[in-house]
């Protein structure tokens, strides 16, 4: 029997439409509320691993997740959420370093803004530091932290610091393989020894260099008056030897036997002086080749202790750089490698230290044309006589030991720099070009150029330093062979960058900052 349906009447239709609206209004309300709660839920929080912790390494920071991990040579060991840059104001991914430290810092871009227990990475005004999490991305570009958690960890960090800034989750994941740096035992054991030798021998060829500069310009100034003297000397002769013609033309003319004897006397006389004359002229003459010949091997000489003093004050400065962790990056962009080592210098515009940018070499990347991702490779200790290193790729295609499969490093670098590689050490290698923003003062700046950049390249870059001048102070003057074409600061921007997609600007091989840089 088939059940029939009665029909709505139009009162039953108002009181259904009525329920229905309300349900759903209901629901409406309901629904922000769970999806609120569920955000909460999978929102990061803060953690401390279970161990006790080593001194912090890297810090990941995902932008997917909004998260950072901290990492020591053993694992993670600090997580936190964060707060990256908002749309327009993006926080850039890439590859950076901690360049500055400031407990209690005042934005000098947004209206004296406290940013407190802040960690610099770029000089342009990227950072992380304290500041309010509202559970998303809301900042202008820097990495905001718990302020808790930014005090914490403020003091746990160095300058130097490897910060990654990946677009989505990654972590460390151990690697090995032929083009990561292993020291050599007996190297290391020798560095310190080697310090100390070459730091003497540096000494006395600055001590030897500056001897042969004063002895140069002693020289120099004896040549001053010599001038002077042989013009006196020449005057003198001419003078002498118009006299003896006189008294040559007085004797010929002369008639009688009493003006002959007296013309003779004047002659031979006059003859007298003009010999004494010319003999003054050859002495002072045969003195100042002496002299010039003295003044010119005094000037070589000191140009030869000048070579001497920089390649033992180099040799000296590589020496103590090996008994520090040193970073690598390949870029095939540029098709070049480029070196840094922290001398822990001053730098001499009263911001961060001072990075050695000795090493910029060519390097052979197999299938050049051929994107290679950006994979970044740490040495995260000691393993027996060798190191062992970690792989953190924020960027595809291909795998980390695809990568390190594509690449030869030259072998005058790895002579220069293998042997005593340090724990701490690192290699990157990406498709990307180091920023503008590298200079003398950092360490790697390098961002990748497909994702958004809003919060890096809306900010004013890094102004460019005084003009280089000459340092005319050679003890020899005018601009003499001693001259160093180096002035107070380099120029930490390219004069003509090139153009990336998205804005970026790209790096330009700078001098280090002033002369005498080395001497440490």
């Amino acid at each position: 029997m088939t059940k029939r349906t009665k029909p709505l009447t139009s009162g039953t239709r108002r009181l259904r439409t009525a329920a229905l609206g309300a349900f759903a209004a209901g629901l409406a309300l309901t629904l922000p509320v769970a999806d609120a709660v569920a955000k909460k839920t999978k929102a990061p929080v803060e953690a401390v691993a279970p161990r006790e912790a080593g001194e912090p390494i890297m810090a990941i920071v995902s932008i997917k997740s909004q998260r950072v991990t901290l990492y020591d040579a053993d694992g993670w060991i600090l997580r936190a959420p964060v707060s990256t840059g908002t749309t327009g104001r993006e926080t850039p991914a890439g590859v950076f370093a901690v360049v500055e430290k400031d407990k209690d810092h005042h934005s000098t871009m947004y209206d004296d803004a406290w940013m407190p227990h802040m960690q610099r990475i770029t000089w342009n005004g990227i950072a992380l530091h304290g500041g309010p999490l509202p559970g998303y991305a809301a900042s202008h570009g820097c990495v905001r932290m718990p302020f808790g958690f930014a005090d914490k960890l403020f003091d746990k960090t160095r300058i130097g610091m490897r910060v990654i800034i990946s677009p989505y989750d990654t972590e460390p994941v151990e690697i090995s393989h032929p083009v990561l740096l292993q020291p050599k035992p007996d190297a290391i054991a020798a560095a310190p020894g080697r310090v100390a030798t070459l730091a003497r021998e540096a000494e006395e060829a600055a001590t030897a260099a500056d001897e042969a500069k004063k002895a140069s310009a002693a020289a120099a100034r004896e040549l001053g008056p010599l001038k002077a003297t042989l013009a006196k000397l020449q005057k003198q002769k001419a003078a002498a030897d118009a006299g003896l013609k006189r008294a040559d033309r007085q004797l010929a003319g002369a008639k009688t036997d009493d003006a002959k004897a007296r013309a003779e006397e004047a002659q031979q006389k006059a003859a007298q002086q003009a010999g004494e004359a010319a003999a003054q002229l050859e002495t002072a003459k045969a003195d100042a080749e002496s002299k010039r010949a003295v003044a010119d091997a005094s000037k070589d000489a000191a140009k030869a202790a000048l070579s001497r003093k920089a390649e033992a004050a180099r040799l000296a400065t590589d020496a103590k750089l090996a008994l520090e962790p040193m970073s690598i990056y390949i870029s095939r962009d540029t098709q070049k490698l480029y070196v840094r080592r922290n001398t822990h210098k001053p730098a001499p515009d009263g911001g961060g230290e001072v990075f050695d940018t000795s090493i910029e070499v060519p390097v052979t990347i197999r299938d050049a044309d051929r994107p290679i991702g950006t994979h970044i490779f740490t040495a995260m200790a000691r393993s027996g006589d060798g190191l062992r290193w970690s792989a953190v790729s924020i960027d595809g295609p291909g795998t980390a030991t695809e990568a390190l499969d594509r690449i030869t490093i030259p072998q005058e670098v790895l002579d220069r720099i293998g042997p005593t590689a340090l724990p701490r050490s690192s290699i990157v290698i990406s498709d990307e070009p180091l920023s503008a923003e590298t200079n003398y003062r950092t360490e790697f700046v390098a961002v990748l150029s497909h994702q958004p950049q809003g919060g890096f390249i809306t900010r004013k870059p890094t102004a460019p330093a005084n003009p280089m001048v000459a340092d005319g102070d050679d003890g020899w003057g005018g601009g003499g062979f001693g001259s160093f074409f180096f002035g107070q600061e380099p120029e930490p921007q390219p004069v003509t960058p090139r153009s990336r997609s998205r804005g970026s600007r790209v790096y330009s091989p700078q001098p280090q900052p002033y002369p005498g840089w080395q001497s440490w």
